[in-house]
């Protein structure tokens, strides 16, 4: 006795495994540096510093005498009126290097690196600014007629200068800018940077 097979029922739609929907990113912001170098300096200044402190007080409690440089400094902050010039410098300095490192800390750093549009909430890329001006110079380049270009490329705008030595100006502004508008659309930028195209004759020789 034999047994035909069972066809199987199509699956449901609530069966069939599907990818989820990309979870919404937020607000797209830059990226921070790591300030090591900074951080590097300050650490090994404040840890000498201490360091040689610590020495020589320690060495004073031993009964032994303190060092000169301590002996002098204290003499010299007892005695030196609050304007001498040294004074006045050596403050000046201290607040100057202490807004510097308040600066450090509080800005993002890694100015040459241009985030890009968040598509999914646990990822996040970033362009360098070279690569971007890089990657523009070639599409302008493809322009009819233009024979050199210049791309700078910033944070909130983008600088180009281009040379043509055939057609007229206007037409091949005009193309650039479509290239241009096109070319940073494809870079994925979260924060779309301006433009400025100047187009001109290269110079006569001689």
């Amino acid at each position: 006795m034999t047994t035909a097979p069972v066809p199987r029922s199509a699956p449901d739609a609530d069966d069939v495994p599907v990818l989820a929907e990309p979870a919404p990113a937020g607000r797209v912001r830059r990226f921070w540096a790591v300030r090591r170098i900074p951080a590097a300096l300050l650490a090994a200044l404040v840890l000498g510093g201490t360091g040689l402190l610590l020495y020589d007080i320690a060495a004073v409690r031993a009964d032994r005498g303190a060092m000169a440089w301590r002996r002098e400094l204290a003499d010299g902050l007892a005695t030196r009126p609050l304007d001498d010039t040294w004074v006045v410098v050596g403050a000046a300095l201290a607040v100057v290097v202490g807004v510097w490192l308040l600066v450090l800390a509080a800005t993002p750093g890694l100015r040459a690196v241009l985030p890009m549009r968040r598509e999914h909430a646990d990822v996040r890329a970033g362009l360098d600014r070279e690569a971007a001006a890089l990657t523009l110079r070639d599409r302008v380049m493809e322009v009819s007629g233009v024979q050199s270009v210049r791309v700078k490329v910033g944070r909130a705008k983008v600088a180009v200068r281009a040379v043509s030595h055939f057609r007229a100006l206007d037409e091949v502004r005009a193309d650039v800018e479509t290239v241009l508008a096109a070319g940073v659309d494809e870079l994925g930028l979260a924060h779309p940077p301006a433009l400025t195209v100047r187009v001109a004759r290269p110079p006569r020789k001689g």
